[in-house]
């Protein structure tokens, strides 16, 4: 993993080997930076979570037609996505090995981009977890 810290900012890059794994990621000062930056360097996103003491959000991210599909939820309930205006709402950007928006999957050195919601921060949890899979296995 990668971490690039700025002044209010971090970013985690996640290079994995494995295309079903996890990671923690731990605070180095007092509080989380205003901006917490996942970016998950995979071909595919079948399936993540994000995992903040209590809080625990999921989802999943594609292109369809060249488009992002993105479907998120709290707290395992699949069925119940998370609307735009949730405070956790994740805004996943899908991009391609030039940093532009990808037109297809699987992802050839691009990246998943997931500035993580400030209400995932709220109770100044020291530790946050990520788990991903890719749907890009061989």
């Amino acid at each position: 993993m990668d971490v690039k810290a700025e002044k209010d900012k971090v970013t985690f890059s996640v290079h994995s080997p494995f295309r079903i794994s996890h990671a923690a990621i731990e605070r180095a000062g007092e509080t989380w930076p205003d901006a917490v930056v996942l970016k998950l360097h995979l071909k595919g996103l079948e399936d993540f979570k994000v995992t903040s003491g209590e809080v625990k959000l999921g989802g999943s991210a594609s292109l369809h037609d060249g488009k992002p599909l993105v479907r998120l939820w709290k707290d395992g309930k699949e069925d119940t996505p998370l609307d735009t205006k949730s405070p956790y709402r994740i805004e996943v950007r899908i991009l391609g090995g030039d940093g532009k928006p990808a037109t297809a999957i699987p992802l050839k050195g691009g990246y998943f981009e997931m500035p993580l919601p400030k209400a995932l921060f709220d109770g100044n949890q020291k530790t946050i977890t990520v788990n991903w899979i890719d749907f890009y296995r061989n």
